[in-house]
């Protein structure tokens, strides 16, 4: 792993596969880092021709942290009355700072959940620099979508009992991945605390996390402009997934106009066992750029 400078941060990095294979960068969500991508999901890709870059998002793993930039509360950023520490539209540009640190002209790119949403605007705003551009569990954001299940949104904005006690936030965190994950594709109880365990030993950081929701919650503009995306773009969803439902990713679709991939069985999670049908897709639509 290493870090470069990207959109003025530093951002950790790792890529895999050779320099000179055409790019595809993968983009996490909320809170989660790029250790949390699953190997076997990751070799897919290098075993399919291309070279991976995956990194962790600001305020995330290891990269730029903004503890020390003013945060307003978060009912001031819903109501407009502040604007958060910086937008969907900066993590979009961090993105691209990745790509200029690498010397990658041009890449393919996909996104999960809140990786999504940067993704989209990667379509939008950045459309030269990628061949194919895919939106995975992510929703455009347009009032009136549904929300997911009591349980789902409960696991996003619930706190552990104890937040500074190891164990007590792993068996939270466990809880949680258990609620928004795949009925059809579950973790086994060794790689669920496997996946909780490295990712807080690694990083916790639940104000970096709040900032990256209010980014979220201030991208206002977002659904009426993927009209203009310029990209190759489409979407993929899980049928079953209960914090971001199937209808946010059929509007996204709908709103730019793309091709919707609707996996059976899949949440809102990235596992061993859904890897091969979710990197299926994303392989598949870039093979076929023209």
């Amino acid at each position: 792993m290493a870090q470069v400078e990207a959109n003025g941060i530093r951002i950790e990095v790792e890529t895999r596969g050779p320099e000179e294979a055409p790019a595809f960068v993968l983009i996490r969500g909320l809170s989660t880092q790029l250790i949390q991508w699953p190997e076997v999901f990751l070799d897919r890709f290098v075993d399919a021709g291309f070279r991976v870059v995956i990194f962790d998002n600001r305020d995330c793993g290891r990269s730029t942290k903004f503890d020390g930039s003013p945060t307003p509360a978060l009912d001031e950023v819903l109501t407009g009355q502040a604007a958060p520490p910086y937008g969907v539209t900066d993590m979009a540009r961090d993105v691209v700072g990745v790509l200029d640190a690498l010397g990658i002209d041009r890449a393919h790119a996909a996104g999960i959940s809140l990786g999504g949403m940067v993704a989209q605007h990667l379509a939008f705003d950045h459309a030269p620099r990628f061949r194919s551009v895919s939106s995975i569990m992510s929703s455009s954001g347009a009032p009136g979508l549904p929300s997911g299940t009591p349980e789902a949104m409960r696991s996003l904005t619930e706190r552990p009992a104890d937040p500074d006690d190891r164990e007590t936030v792993i068996r939270h965190n466990m809880r949680s991945q258990v609620v928004i994950g795949s009925p059809g594709f579950p973790m086994t109880e060794e790689e669920l605390r496997s996946y909780c365990e490295r990712a807080y030993d690694r990083c916790y950081c639940p104000d970096g996390s709040t900032r990256q929701m209010m980014a979220v919650l201030s991208d206002t503009a977002r659904p009426d402009r993927l009209a203009a995306i310029g990209a190759r773009f489409q979407v993929v969803h899980g049928r079953e997934d209960p914090l971001i439902p199937l209808a946010c990713g059929e509007d996204t679709a709908r709103r730019a106009g793309a091709p919707l991939v609707v996996i059976d069985g899949m949440g809102h999670d990235v596992t061993a066992a859904n890897s091969e049908p979710l990197a299926g897709a994303l392989i598949g639509f870039a093979r076929a750029e023209i």
